[in-house]
């Protein structure tokens, strides 16, 4: 066993759905640190924690299918198990899918870490007759193997237990590895010769000359710049062998059979899977999208009984007790600073804490959907009608991340590898409808329409996404001219979801969100009540008030007659939630009664509708465009996606305040 005064690094690896963020949250529990890895976007999670006495800190690997560089996924994970020496690898696989699982552990037993592999969801195969014994795999893989309910937390401690005895002794490491066929082991053998002692640190030459022949771009540019007098040699060999690359990944697939053929067991003939079943519904083109947009419904039903009676107590009772006594204990002080406290933080950032219950409401079922397996099933049913736009099962995906918050969903179009289809995703991005948006029409929407309250936002959600997909259509063949790409998506077998999970899934976005809170939407708040404090203290003759008052000829064609409501737009720039702080700061406390209500109190319906389209199509926030800057390079294709939502939101408040009048 390792020192246990230094600590024990384990890179956990995966590929996507095979239950490796269950592992992790499982282990790490609330002891995790979430940023991004250095000079990268992709979200980086770590956790500490103990084991007898031992410290762990546990890494989590982007998940990824393969470590070919085609993805930034794919460079960070092989690239931290070179550079970063881990003292082991854990590699989830999934048991009732255990062939496409293995290639990874093929691929990553040809890198210099010792591997303990995790059979992962042994429960969910053996419900479909799928039987992976985990000791012989094992024995034929000549490294430990685990066999795992991770959704439970069985087989968590003998999985642990397992890496730090790897990490102790780590020569006892010896697996079977796949082996490249015949036909080009001695190719292999001389570019491994003739590269010897020009691979550039800390990359081992056996794996840098499988990559070279497998035609590897990003191991072959760094050869080529380290070793130039040796390179023409190297790639003459390997323009005579562009092939190699199918007898080396035929030589993993012959390795993942004997693997297969040794550990499980199939079901017999003719046995149909409780997944099959239930994906005659869930991926049908008619009956999925029905329950996809009846799933969007229950959202939002259960905010309404669930959440909305919570938050309407502590806007009522909390946010406005507190704001009585901040005002009696500042009578003294000047108007202005008195705004500040009362107005900008509790009317403001307070006001939009209130609605934490609808976000944790949100984030739970969003996390079930993901936990069970249907999330990809809603982006399959998806999949179709982005071939209207010339796109794919990938850009279904970030969008799909959208519905959390808008710059993931950017960040996300990074699995994207056509340009086109990479630049159009993001111009649609922040027409999902995220969080900050819901929670704002959530908010007011049964105040505006009471007990149709929560077929306006289910209506809502689908203007906006049947506006995605008509801007989408249009801007492919006007910009685009009409191209089509192709994907192949892969889906995981239905399991029971997990408390634990959700649970943890649903903290970690709520508690993202209350730091955005006390961050970003304070400011704003404060900004906000400084200037409708300024430049006497009455927020009638203040400067917020003029602008506002600036734009009400524009407003008057969206049925926006008072300018508290146009400030309330522009200032959700900064974070959509800002509409509520805004409100909350410019309306005050009032006569005691809800802000949704005092609100409502002053639009008809036709301007509430208006309001609430414009506001869920209203440009992205500052952090989206800033992402949308970074990641396409240039200001201008920011410039380009304001200026484009800002015209529909425009566009479509006009048109449905005509429409009701």
């Amino acid at each position: 066993m390792p020192e246990a005064s230094r600590a024990i690094t384990i890179a956990l690896a995966g590929q996507p759905n095979v239950g490796k963020s269950t592992v992790f949250n499982m282990l790490t529990g609330l002891r995790q640190h979430v940023g991004n890895w250095p000079g990268k976007t992709v979200e980086q999670k770590t956790g500490e924690f103990s084991r007898q006495g031992q410290a762990v800190r546990l890494v989590d690997l982007p998940g990824t299918y393969s470590l070919t560089a085609n993805s930034e996924e794919e460079r960070i994970a092989r690239d931290y198990i070179i550079r970063e020496h881990p003292d082991v690898v854990v590699v989830i696989v999934n048991a009732a899918a255990l062939e496409r699982s293995l290639y990874l552990v093929a691929e990553l037993l040809a890198l210099p870490a010792p591997l303990v592999i995790g059979l992962n969801m042994v429960d969910v195969a053996r419900r479909h007759g799928i039987n992976a014994e985990a000791h012989v795999l094992g024995a034929a893989l000549r490294a430990p193997v685990v066999a795992l309910v991770a959704s439970r937390g069985e087989g968590l401690r003998e999985l642990l237990a397992a890496a730090l005895r790897l990490a102790g002794n780590p020569a006892a490491f010896d697996p079977n590895r796949p082996a490249i066929r015949a036909k080009h082991r001695t190719v292999l053998e001389e570019i491994r010769a003739l590269i010897a002692g020009h691979v550039p640190a800390p990359y081992p030459e056996d794996w840098v000359a499988l990559k070279l022949l497998e035609g590897d771009a990003e191991v072959a540019h760094q050869l080529r710049a380290a070793a130039p007098e040796v390179w023409e040699r190297v790639q003459a060999r390997l323009v005579e062998h562009e092939d190699a690359y199918l007898d080396i990944a035929g030589g993993r697939y012959e390795w993942i059979a004997r693997m297969v053929r040794a550990a499980v067991l199939r079901p017999t003939t003719g046995v149909v899977s409780l997944t099959s079943r239930l994906d005659k519904i869930a991926t049908h083109p008619v009956w999925g999208l029905a329950l996809l947009l009846a799933i969007f419904g229950l959202v939002f039903w259960l905010t309404y009984t669930v959440a909305l009676p919570i938050v309407n107590w502590s806007d009522a009772i909390v946010i406005k007790g507190l704001s009585d006594r901040a005002r009696a204990a500042l009578a003294a002080e000047p108007a202005w600073f008195c705004r500040l406290i009362v107005d900008g933080i509790l009317g403001g950032a307070g006001r939009v804490l209130t609605f934490l219950p609808i976000l944790v409401v949100f984030f739970a079922v969003l996390g079930f959907l993901e936990d069970v397996g249907y999330f990809v099933r809603g982006a399959y049913v998806m999949d179709r009608y982005m071939h209207w736009m010339g796109l794919h099962g990938k850009s279904v995906l970030p969008l799909c991340l959208g519905f959390g918050c808008n710059v993931p969903a950017v960040l996300g179009t990074r699995i994207i590898e056509d340009r086109r289809a990479r630049w159009l995703t993001i111009l649609l991005a922040p027409l999902v409808p995220c969080t900050g948006r819901l929670a704002v029409i959530a908010f007011l929407t049964p105040a505006f329409f009471g007990g149709a309250a929560v077929l306006v936002s289910w209506g809502l959600v689908a203007v906006n996404l049947i506006v995605l997909v008509f801007t989408g259509i249009v801007l492919n063949r006007l910009v685009f001219g009409g191209a089509h790409t192709a994907f192949v998506m892969e889906m995981p077998l239905y399991h029971l979801p997990n408390a634990r999970t959700i649970g943890l899934f649903a903290w970690h976005n709520t508690f993202a969100f209350v730091r955005k809170a006390g961050t970003i939407i304070l400011a704003m708040s404060l900004l906000v009540a400084a200037f409708s404090a300024l430049p006497g203290g009455d927020v009638e003759s203040s400067l917020l008030a003029r602008l506002g008052r600036a734009l009400v000829p524009l407003g008057r064609w969206l049925g926006l007659e008072d300018w508290r409501l146009i400030v309330a737009l522009l200032t959700s720039f900064v974070a959509k939630e800002n509409t509520i702080a805004t409100l909350g700061t410019l309306y005050g406390a009032g006569d005691g009664t809800g802000l949704a209500a005092r609100v409502g109190a002053t639009l008809s319906p036709g301007a509430a509708l208006a309001f609430l389209v414009v506001q869920m199509l209203f440009i992205p926030c500052a952090a989206t465009v800033a992402v949308i800057r970074q990641e396409t390079g240039t200001w201008k294709q920011a410039a380009v996606s304001v200026g484009l939502l800002l015209f529909i939101a425009l566009l479509a408040g006009i048109v449905t305040h005509c429409l009701w009048r």
